[in-house]
């Protein structure tokens, strides 16, 4: 949102500059509208913060599950490359089959996943210095 502001700032000065003249007068019709652009940004941020506390808190699974979900989805693909597929492939091994499953790519998934473990560190370093902003 902030790089939407940014890119107007330009294109509202140019305006400013050809319709008022007095610098002061037009610096500070430029910075309330920066301001207000930030307040409107804030605020929509704060909306989808509420959002998502109504869905975590909702009682359907198809609603506050959403994002338990793909956290087992990734952890079933790790469990899968890691664990079962190899298994299976040296049990198939050890039948004299031929037979070789191949290994989910989990090229797309590793993403998703690091970002949620890196967002529940952050969360475990911010209680444990006790900086977290409990409410």
């Amino acid at each position: 949102m902030l790089s939407v502001i940014s890119a107007l700032a330009g294109p509202i000065s140019k305006l400013l500059d050809k319709f008022i003249e007095d610098k002061d007068v037009k610096n500070q019709l430029a910075h309330e509208i920066s301001t207000m652009a930030e307040r409107h940004a804030q605020e929509l941020a704060k909306g989808q913060l509420e959002v998502n506390k109504t869905e975590a808190a909702h009682k359907s699974m198809f609603v506050a599950g959403w994002r338990p979900a793909v956290g087992w989805v990734c952890v079933l693909g790790m469990f899968s490359n890691f664990i079962v597929i190899p298994m299976a492939n040296f049990g198939l091994a050890l039948a004299a089959m031929d037979i070789v499953i191949p290994l989910i790519s989990t090229g797309e998934m590793m993403p998703v996943l690091m970002g949620m473990l890196g967002l529940g560190a952050m969360r475990t370093v911010e209680k444990v210095k006790k900086v977290s902003r409990e409410k």
